[in-house]
């Protein structure tokens, strides 16, 4: 057990004939009582400032893996997300795929409808140009008869006896 100042103020030393000098001996164990308290004092103090820097450490140190954690949580979190935008991207690009597919098979089909009814309608065309032609051809056999010619031979005055007679 380590010795208190109080323990060495109270040492008595037994005297023996020519012994020390008591008021030396008295000088110097003052001397070592006040040094000791000093260094006693000194101790005391930085075991309190361990302890306090203990303390801090131990906050630093729950401060760390708080953070560690964090970092983890949003590591993992920044993965799932871009786990997620990836399926989401490739979810977005396989409907306009579809969308895509969908309005070029749409385009096709209307496309070929639009073939056909232009070919209909050439067809039809076809046929009025014909029946056109065929009707001026008539008409054009009509107007170069010689039925014509015969009644522009008949004068004036024969056609007033004829509607005279008729009448």
């Amino acid at each position: 057990m380590p010795l208190s100042p109080l323990d060495i103020h109270n040492k008595e030393f037994t005297r023996g004939f020519r012994g020390y000098d008591e008021d030396e001996v008295n000088e110097f164990l003052d001397q070592v009582i006040k040094d000791y308290e000093m260094v006693i004092r000194e101790k005391k103090e930085l075991k309190e400032k361990v302890e306090q820097l203990n303390e801090k450490l131990s906050h630093f140190t729950n401060i760390e893996g708080t953070l560690n954690k964090s970092i983890l949580i949003a590591q993992e979190t920044a993965e799932e997300l871009k786990g997620n935008a990836s399926k989401e991207s490739k979810l977005i690009i396989k409907e306009a795929e579809k969308n895509a597919d969908r309005i070029i098979n749409e385009a096709l089909t209307k496309s070929r409808r639009i073939s056909l009814e232009v070919e209909e309608l050439k067809k039809q065309a076809k046929v009025f140009r014909t029946r056109l032609k065929m009707l001026v051809e008539a008409q054009l056999d009509m107007i170069e008869t010689d039925d014509w010619d015969e009644l522009f031979d008949v004068e004036m005055g024969e056609e007033l006896e004829l509607i005279n007679n008729e009448s």
